[in-house]
């Protein structure tokens, strides 16, 4: 694996560089991207900053969001040295942009997930770090450039998301002093996270009443699902982002321990996501079924019958709190 410092001088060499997050985009993957694009934009370089897929409205705040380019049509690998992909697990995450590794440039691949796999030129996968922005936040530093406030958004943005706002199990005492170093550039975190939190479109609840209402929970009482399928999502005019908060919604039932939702993302296609409050490694559990993530969040996609699908999942599930929590 490189080194951040090695990563750093490759950096400081480009002259064009492509900055990518992955597909479905969250607040680490475009947080982190921001953070770099505008960094290296102070440097005199050209940068672009690019998502496979829409930014959600929730994260439009973010400072460059609305200098994001979506999808790769009008992106031609020639104008580009450098091609930075962070906070994506497998080359696949990059949706249509994973084109790019097959092209004449220097590919840098950035994650924090502990199912990532080296597919650049430069890896630094660093499962231990609780998002891909601290690891941005060390690697600005050691590039020796400063962050303002604008790239402190960013990095915090990126950093309160992926923890549940420095709830989760992956926060640690670096992660918090990383975020108070950023809060000290006087940064509006009371505003920030009304944003994020507090200010949700209604579909959101809409979506989430119709979801409370297919929920269901394993004689065990351990394991809870639900389901959203393409037509709850068209009745309500709904993205796939106005699911964002569900799952962990279902984690918070008293009891449970493993929470899943199946969101129909294409006609017979379904994104299943895993969740754990501390017990079950969800990771080797969405491995099961070719997918990946992290300990206590993870997620797959299956093709099928949505009935077959959902008994195989639960019942793996099932079996898992059962040898965990006997």
């Amino acid at each position: 694996m490189s080194s951040l410092q090695d990563i750093s001088e490759v950096i400081k060499g480009s002259v064009r560089v492509l900055i990518c997050g992955h597909i479905v985009p969250d607040g680490d993957s475009l947080g982190s991207v921001a953070a770099l694009g505008l960094t290296l934009e102070g440097t005199g370089k050209k940068v672009v900053m690019a998502s496979p897929d829409p930014i959600p409205e929730a994260l439009t705040f973010l400072p460059g969001a609305d200098r994001f380019v979506v999808g790769c049509d009008n992106i031609h690998h020639e104008d580009y040295d450098t091609f930075v992909a962070l906070d994506c697990s497998v080359p696949k995450r990059l949706g249509s942009f994973r084109k790019f590794l097959e092209k004449d440039l220097v590919i840098i691949n950035i994650d924090h997930h502990v199912s990532s796999e080296s597919f650049g030129h430069y890896n630094y996968l660093d499962p231990g770090a609780a998002a891909t922005g601290e690891i941005m936040t060390d690697l600005i530093d050691i590039m020796g450039m400063g962050i303002n406030q604008d790239v402190a958004t960013c990095l915090y943005v990126a950093m309160v998301t992926d923890t549940g706002s420095f709830q989760y199990e992956n926060t640690s005492s670096g992660t918090l002093k990383k975020a108070a170093r950023l809060m000290e550039t006087g940064i509006q975190t009371s505003t920030i996270n009304i944003r994020l939190h507090e200010e949700k479109p209604i579909q959101n609840i809409q979506i989430m009443r119709v979801a409370l209402e297919n929920l269901e929970i394993s004689p065990c009482g351990r394991v809870v699902w639900s389901v959203v399928e393409r037509e709850m999502l068209d009745r309500f005019s709904a993205k796939d982002e106005h699911t964002d908060g569900l799952i962990n919604f279902l984690r918070t039932i008293k009891g449970v321990e493993v929470a899943l939702l199946f969101r129909e993302i294409d006609r017979g296609k379904y994104k299943v996501g895993f969740r754990s409050k501390g017990e079950v490694d969800v990771n080797q559990l969405a491995s099961k079924f070719g997918g990946g993530g992290h300990i206590r969040a993870s997620g797959c996609i299956l093709t099928g019958n949505l009935q077959k699908i959902t008994q195989s999942v639960v019942g793996e599930a099932i079996k898992e709190v059962s040898v965990r929590l006997p």
